[in-house]
């Protein structure tokens, strides 16, 4: 993976998370989710590469730009290809709540799962705990051994999980185990990467969330040296449906080397609102300030970059 493109993918996850976050706490979602598409792809198409969309926005005739098989990039240099969130959290965003991102995960033509979307029940932790959990496994044993892996007590483990019905049981077992619960409203690509973060309060990611979600997480997640295991997990008869359409089954386990092989991948993100990975825009009288996160999987390397925006140009 060409580190200079790697670095080229900030810029469009900067340009469309300073389009997104004009949005923030005005209630209306689709424009902000447009906003950040519609920078997105434009800046991609600025871009010496040859890009192919194995997640996006949803199928061709659901999605006029980023969606699924699209072609973006001038279209000569590197074949790759390319996962994007736009906006993970558009609600967020809408409703001026914490914890949303502009996303991308790339690399080369066949080493990005292309998950149809839908749900994936997801257990994911850092580097330390990586080779304790199994999906299968109750969720106070799921508990014990993280915390034992991580030199923590039962009551000293956070474990995120998205705020939802389903969930409540699931909830009742993690603190019947002695652990926290961290409830998020939307947003568990950050949750899941912020497992392998040394810094970070949290500890496990549980639950059900996006198919599109885990691809995006896992190029993150392989490269810090965590484990992202999933499994379909469909809440309805369409969603259903669309698992067996892609041939797939609910009952295969996924792995982080299922979903992103390779380790010619690279992880950008550029934060809307602030949350666990990474702060917001900041809008100031001359320039925009934007945080972003780039992930090299080939050499390791981790930046965090902070840009200076002058309005106007």
């Amino acid at each position: 993976m060409d580190r200079n493109l790697a670095l080229e993918f900030v810029r469009v996850t900067e340009a469309a998370a300073i389009a997104a976050a004009k949005w923030v706490g005005k209630g209306d979602a689709k424009a902000a989710d447009g906003a950040a598409v519609d920078a997105m792809r434009d800046r991609f198409n600025q871009i010496d590469f040859s890009g192919v969309v194995v997640i996006g926005e949803g199928q061709k005739d659901e999605a006029p730009e980023l969606y699924t098989g699209e072609k973006i990039g001038k279209g000569t240099g590197l074949a790759m290809d390319i996962a994007v969130d736009p906006l993970e959290c558009t609600s967020s965003v809408a409703h001026g709540r914490p914890n949303a991102l502009s996303v991308i995960a790339s690399g080369p033509r066949g080493s990005l799962f292309s998950a149809p979307d839908t749900y994936m029940e997801k257990l994911a932790v850092g580097k330390v705990a990586a080779k304790v959990i199994d999906i299968d496994a109750p969720v106070g044993e799921t508990v014990r051994k993280v915390a034992k892996a991580l030199g923590k007590t039962s009551k000293e483990v956070t474990v995120v999980v998205l705020d939802r019905p389903r969930h409540e049981k699931l909830i009742g077992k993690i603190r019947k185990a002695g652990a926290r619960v961290q409830l998020i409203t939307d947003g568990d690509v950050a949750a899941g990467i912020a497992t392998c973060l040394p810094e970070s309060p949290t500890d496990i990611l549980m639950g059900i969330g996006g198919s599109t979600e885990a691809v995006l997480a896992a190029a993150a997640i392989k490269v810090l040296g965590g484990e992202l295991l999933c499994r379909f997990a469909p809440q309805d008869e369409k969603h259903e449906a669309l698992v067996k359409k892609a041939g797939l089954t609910r009952k295969k386990i996924y792995r982080t080397r299922d979903l992103v092989k390779g380790n010619m991948v690279t992880f950008t993100a550029t934060g809307v609102v602030d949350g666990p990975l990474l702060l917001g825009v900041r809008f100031a009288k001359e320039r925009i300030t934007t945080h972003s996160l780039v992930i090299r999987g080939q050499s390791g390397t981790i930046r965090y970059i902070t840009t200076h925006h002058r309005y106007g140009r």
